[in-house]
């Protein structure tokens, strides 16, 4: 069966299957708790002052995690825009969904997705901020994008978001070097805040499922007053490595680094990027405050799940390289997450559980009371969020990968640094290109033990308690052979689980895939009976 025609019979059997649900739904929708989705944009993990960070950058985040679940090992599924927003909506990994870079969402292949599941749940859907996915306006309720360079305007808008925007563009995506002269209320995270409170706000008895995401702290690094200079330069942490480490880390990011530095003295502003950096993230916390105390005033904030993450992080000018691009360092592939409110049971689950954004579809269809799609490859965490009890071992470990395939770009294949050159923004960059995604790597987090294996059989070892920089790689040492053999043997059941069982059902008039039942989980079942239940 052809893809497409699959779609066309899933949609249809999602619609005819739908119709009387969608009946019961409205009915009891008074009872279903609305969701909101956050998400920052290239925001690296660890950067709270709950989190152990020095400087408090986001009290809003490290509060929602005092009285929620901040998971300490969540990772992305792939530390790029697109396919990894794509796996948050889907769940399911890029190499099942099909997108593994950032121009081609419309490839993406799924039998439904989490506004789908919503609408069929009785929701009222929205998107305020970001997209970068497959979605389009016609698909949900609501609608108000921004992306990085500017976004939705009301008719009688100040004419200073369009100056705002003229002024972002000038930066052609790099580091601002002075304050930005537009304040608080042109910035972006101000009124993608104001369009969900919009939307929060109309007149409805359904529940709701929002996303709002936020463009920042992503390139270009930029803030205003008072959030310019409130992490000065000189009181940013150190970094790991210095300006000369990438040299360690192979031909492509020797050219990634070259890239940068040809466009922008990145590396001589590196503690500016860093404070922009954090300004943008206090900003943003602030903004989301704004939000949680409208949904207070309004009495929906207690009938409210909120899961905050992103989609993949930053270098932050760790070994040299800004942005993102090449490999699957922590820094790039390790993500914030924190749930918070209805049915939420404060605990420290988050501590020792490995999950994944991929995991929050299956969770949030658990929340709407609908069945998780087939398809999904994410593992519900609704139990774990409720305090209930749980196999520790289905979050044993956690997986992502990156590359679009073939061999690696190499120094020998001289390729020039202008390949990201804009004519039209002469001093811009595009870190995401044939280089940095050549090849393909996929990596295992299992505890404190971190493994990186490529399709040339190259492989990285780290212990991330006592190398949380990853600069000393032990794979192939005989001292950590059991480690390595370990993780080895995780890596290739995580690569076995996430290959693609659609299209199932009778409907492909042959084989119908056994999905896992309860929860999505597997682990009840890999050994016939129950683990040992972990209890938060």
């Amino acid at each position: 069966m052809e893809r497409r025609d699959f779609l066309k019979l899933a949609s249809a059997m999602a619609v005819s299957a739908a119709a009387p649900s969608v009946t019961h739904a409205e009915e009891t929708s008074a009872n279903k708790p609305n969701i909101i989705v956050l998400m920052a944009d290239q925001w690296r993990t660890g950067l709270t002052k709950g989190s152990g960070y020095p400087l408090d950058t986001c009290p809003t985040f490290d509060a929602m995690a005092a009285r929620g679940v901040r998971f300490d090992r969540a990772y992305c599924t792939t530390p790029l825009c697109v396919p990894s927003r794509i796996s948050l909506i889907t769940g399911r990994w890029p190499e099942a969904h099909r997108v593994r870079m950032n121009l081609q969402p419309e490839d993406a292949y799924y039998e439904k997705d989490l506004f789908q599941v919503a609408k069929e749940s009785g929701y009222r859907t929205g998107l305020a901020g970001k997209n970068h996915t497959y979605l389009k306006k016609d698909r949900l309720d609501f609608w108000q994008e921004y992306m990085h360079g500017g976004g939705y305007k009301a008719p009688n808008a100040p004419k200073e978001y369009a100056e705002f925007e003229k002024w972002l563009g000038s930066l052609h995506f790099n580091v601002a070097l002075e304050p930005a002269p537009f304040g608080v209320e042109a910035q972006l995270p101000y009124r993608i805040v104001n369009s969900a409170m919009e939307f929060i706000d109309m007149p409805s008895e359904q529940p709701f499922l929002v996303q709002v995401s936020f463009p920042e702290p992503h390139d270009p690094e930029q803030v205003p007053a008072p959030y310019w200079n409130m992490f000065p330069p000189e009181s940013v942490p150190g970094r790991c490595g210095n300006g000369e480490t990438y040299k360690q880390l192979g031909d492509r990011a020797k050219w990634l680094h070259s890239l940068q530095e040809d466009h922008f003295p990145t590396e001589k502003h590196w503690r500016r990027y860093v404070s922009n950096y954090l300004g943008a993230l206090r900003m943003i916390d602030d903004q989301v405050k704004r939000l949680l105390d409208h949904l207070q005033a309004k009495g929906k904030l207690d009938n409210t799940v909120i899961v905050y993450t992103a989609d993949h992080g930053d270098y932050l000018m760790d070994y040299g390289l800004a942005r993102k691009g090449v490999g699957l360092p922590d820094c790039l592939a390790r993500i914030p997450m924190v749930w918070t409110g209805y049915g939420v049971h404060p605990s420290n689950a988050g501590k020792t559980a490995h999950v994944s954004n991929a995991d929050v579809m299956p969770t949030l269809c658990e929340v709407m009371g609908a069945a998780i799609p087939h398809g999904v490859q994410g593992r519900s965490l609704w139990p774990v969020l409720q305090g209930e009890r749980y196999p520790a071992e289905e979050f044993r470990s956690v997986y992502a990968g990156v590359g679009v395939g073939g061999l690696y770009y190499e120094e020998s294949d001289h390729i020039p640094t202008s390949i990201s050159h804009d004519k039209k923004r002469p001093g811009s960059w595009d870190e995401l290109n044939k280089v940095t995604m050549s090849g393909n790597e996929k990596m295992v987090r299992m505890g404190e033990w971190k493994l990186i294996y490529d399709m040339m059989g190259y492989g990285q070892l780290y212990n991330l308690k006592e190398d949380h920089c990853e600069l000393h790689n032990l794979f192939n040492k005989p001292k950590f052979a059991a480690e390595q053999s370990r993780l080895m043997a995780e890596l290739a059941m995580w690569v076995i689980r996430t290959q693609d069982a659609l299209p199932t059902g009778p409907q492909n008039g042959k084989y119908q895939t056994k999905w896992p039942p309860e929860h999505n989980w597997y682990s009840p079942y890999r050994h016939g009976s129950a683990p040992e239940p972990y209890i938060p």
